[in-house]
């Protein structure tokens, strides 16, 4: 098994934009929230890591996305297991041919891109943190296609259909995960 030091010398190997680097790190503290949460606490370092590697190639890569990851992952001996997990993250949007079916495979489908939409929507906050958002003012800025268009909403509610919650539901613990991490990662993204 990978341990998270090996997993974020392999990340920075590929990934060096502070960006991209605080993504790994939120969905890193979200997939770890998830496996307490959900009953596989003895699970917690395996989720953290898939969180940590799921968007391995996405910097030098974007166009081979979840498809090029499998490949840079098995250069490094990186176990089939976690190759799986992080490609099922792309299933439907790239070229990974693998559809998520453990729970944290459904869960990291689920959070990867609403993490993007609460990390910009916690950015127009006057505290520029997650710490005070409400669900209501989460889900106005859900609705508003135009804000973090980049975020792709239909993923975001088929992640939660597949994982069998209500949409507010996973928006609402979904912050929640944010919370736990949040000074920590800023404390850490502050070294790069």
């Amino acid at each position: 098994m990978l341990t998270r030091e090996e997993a974020w010398k392999l990340l920075t190997t590929y990934n060096k934009e502070p960006f991209h680097l605080r993504h790994a790190l939120t969905v890193e503290g979200i997939m770890r929230y998830f496996a307490k949460e959900l009953g596989y606490g003895d699970e917690v370092e395996y989720w953290g890591i898939v969180g940590l590697l799921h968007d391995l190639d996405f910097e030098q890569y974007p166009e081979e996305h979840c498809v090029k990851s499998q490949e840079l992952m098995r250069e490094h001996g990186v176990d089939e297991s976690i190759i799986r997990a992080t490609a099922s993250h792309g299933w439907g949007l790239s070229g990974s041919q693998f559809k998520p079916e453990h729970q944290m495979e459904k869960v990291l489908f689920a959070v990867d891109e609403l993490s993007g939409l609460i990390g910009a929507a916690a950015l127009m906050r006057p505290s520029k943190s997650v710490q005070d958002m409400e669900l209501k003012s989460l889900k106005k800025k859900f609705k508003d296609k135009k804000f973090a268009a980049g975020c792709n909403r239909d993923v975001i509610k088929s992640g939660a259909e597949d994982l069998g919650w209500e949409l507010d539901d996973l928006l609402d613990r979904t912050m929640a995960a944010m919370r736990v991490d949040e000074a920590a990662i800023n404390e850490a993204c502050e070294k790069f």
